[in-house]
């Protein structure tokens, strides 16, 4: 992620490099309020418009994957910014990222069933996760 932003003229400031090693070393794909509260630790005068600018930042650069969800807001994947699925629990939020490598095969022949050059594309399931499951 460092590099595409030196790619493309930007400043890597500490503000920055703290929300790449968040987006980076995170298996919870958080959103933006978790990862300003993780950042603000650290970086107190941090406001929550320069994690914003960030995340807008690195989504233009392909390098986080933006999750959109009525119910939770967007989450964001720093450790896979390339369309991929995602399990979604319906009860606590958690998302899983299964390999699933029929996904990309799937994209492929919808474009070629509808003719549509796919440029993007989301694929989520929805259920409950296993710890949900368990406290049922």
């Amino acid at each position: 992620m460092t590099q595409a932003l030196r790619q493309a003229g930007q400043r890597i400031t500490p503000q920055r490099l703290a929300v790449l090693e968040i987006l980076a070393g995170s298996d919870e794909h958080p959103s933006v309020e978790r990862i300003y509260e993780q950042v603000a630790r650290e970086f107190p005068t941090t406001s929550l418009a320069t994690v914003y600018k960030t995340l807008a930042l690195l989504k233009s650069l392909d390098q986080v994957l933006e999750l959109g969800f009525a119910h939770w807001g967007s989450r964001y994947d720093g450790k896979q910014p390339q369309p991929h699925p995602h399990a979604v629990c319906l009860r606590c939020g958690a998302i899983a990222d299964p390999d699933l490598p029929q996904a990309q095969e799937m994209a492929r022949e919808m474009a070629r069933r509808s003719g549509y050059q796919i440029e993007r594309h989301q694929l989520d399931f929805f259920g409950l996760c296993p710890d949900c499951r368990k406290k049922k």
